[in-house]
């Protein structure tokens, strides 16, 4: 193959062959005029084979960019007589779908484009095609996407976590969604409305191979719990080491602001927080002679830094007599955050003591969960950068710069 038939195979579509080029600087285009090679076409009335060409049209195809300049290929297409039932047909090209102004190949660079561009005002800037266009396309392109994972059976681990969006207009409460992670091939493998068990199981039901599981990592949930009990036959239910660590936290701070205030940047929060293996010697022996003339606060920090202590332990035995002897301790404490804590922990026993056998987190899906959020934040700050420019050319005369409305990012 020649030099000049490799650069047209790799710019054109299969059967096409290069007639004229135009490159206009004005519009930063490419223009490639070409015609089909073929010299036969199927009737699609009757299947036959046409050889009689009755006249010539051409047509203005979009392609994927080339070095950052729009692609746009004017095919001489060749119009059909058949002998047969005597009707006329226009050829059909490979990569082009019937009445389609954009071909297969853009439609895969603008699902390509919505992947990685923050918003779709950058990836219309960037291919040049309307809002219309894109968004059909777009969609089209994650239909094909969805039909081809539709059947993907379920895989050996997988993270669940609820997910905030938006708020009920009606009642103001907020509406949530439940975003499942496939660990294996690290990809967000369904996310379906609602956080009842029954409405997420409704809505999972389709995918194959629920006994596959053998993983299912969570937070505190005992919704997502039955869910998965449930739904995951054969799965270990894991509980989320984060949310086990945090447990007391908020109990911490509440002893800490009744002697040190209300200021988060205090470094006594900072330690209070800290896992104290992590602490300087000299900082952890000051610590903790100022423990001393607080014993609330001492026996909450020294409960926090047990449960520290139980997630360095290796292998289920070890830990499960570690979490013997502190919930035996908890249980002689007579402050209500302490036996709280033993509530919460005898009830999830087992799935806190199930993360020593394989030590998954929920790391991933929080992750993900978090990806969506500044999504989220990113296109609140567009939407009011839009209507605070809407304002300003609205605005009348001796309208300050002082009021126009705030559009600074939600914190």
């Amino acid at each position: 193959m020649s030099d000049t038939n490799k650069l047209t195979k790799f710019l054109l579509l299969p059967k096409l062959k290069l007639v004229g080029f135009d490159h206009r600087h004005n519009t930063k285009s490419l223009i490639f005029t070409c015609e089909t090679t073929t010299e036969s076409s199927w009737c699609p009335h009757c299947g036959l084979e046409c050889f009689k060409v009755h006249d010539k049209r051409t047509v203005s195809i979009l392609d994927a960019p080339h070095l950052d300049k729009t692609k746009v290929l004017k095919i001489i297409k060749k119009r059909y007589r058949c002998c047969g039932c005597k009707k006329v047909h226009t050829e059909t090209i490979a990569g082009i779908k019937k009445n389609a102004r954009i071909s297969e190949r853009m439609q895969r660079h603008i699902l390509f484009s919505c992947n990685h561009f923050a918003n779709l005002k950058g990836v219309q800037r960037h291919t040049r095609v309307g809002s219309k266009t894109l968004y059909k396309r777009h969609y089209d392109q994650l239909e094909l996407e969805w039909r081809k994972r539709k059947n993907d059976p379920w895989p050996k681990t997988v993270g669940i976590d609820e997910h905030s969006f938006c708020r009920n207009k009606k009642f103001g409460h907020k509406e949530f969604a439940t975003i499942i992670v496939d660990y294996n091939n690290k990809r967000v493998k369904e996310l379906v409305p609602g956080r009842v068990s029954g409405q997420v199981q409704a809505a999972l039901r389709y995918i194959p191979g629920r006994s596959n599981v053998k993983n299912v990592v969570m937070d505190l949930s005992n919704t997502y719990r039955s869910f998965a009990k449930n739904f995951f036959p054969n799965a270990n239910i894991i509980a989320d080491k984060f949310h086990v660590l945090r447990l007391l936290n908020t109990a911490l701070n509440k002893y800490r602001k009744q002697i040190t205030g209300h200021k988060k940047g205090m470094r006594i929060r900072k330690f209070l927080l800290m896992n104290s293996k992590k602490m300087d010697y000299f900082i952890k022996r000051e610590f903790e002679k100022w423990l001393l003339d607080y014993p609330e606060l001492r026996e909450i920090y020294y409960a926090k830094e047990t449960l520290h202590k139980l997630y360095r332990c290796k292998g289920r035995k070890w830990a499960r007599k570690v979490f013997i002897k502190l919930t035996d301790n908890l249980a002689l404490s007579k402050l209500k955050e302490l036996k709280s804590l033993r509530k919460t922990l005898m009830a999830w026993s087992d799935e806190i003591l199930n993360y020593f056998e394989n030590r998954i987190t929920n790391a991933r899906t929080e992750g993900y969960n978090n990806v969506c959020k500044q999504l989220q934040k990113r296109n609140l700050f567009m939407l009011k950068f839009w209507l605070r420019e809407q304002d300003s050319n609205l605005r009348p005369s001796g309208y300050e710069p002082d009021e126009l409305p705030d559009c600074s990012i939600p914190r």
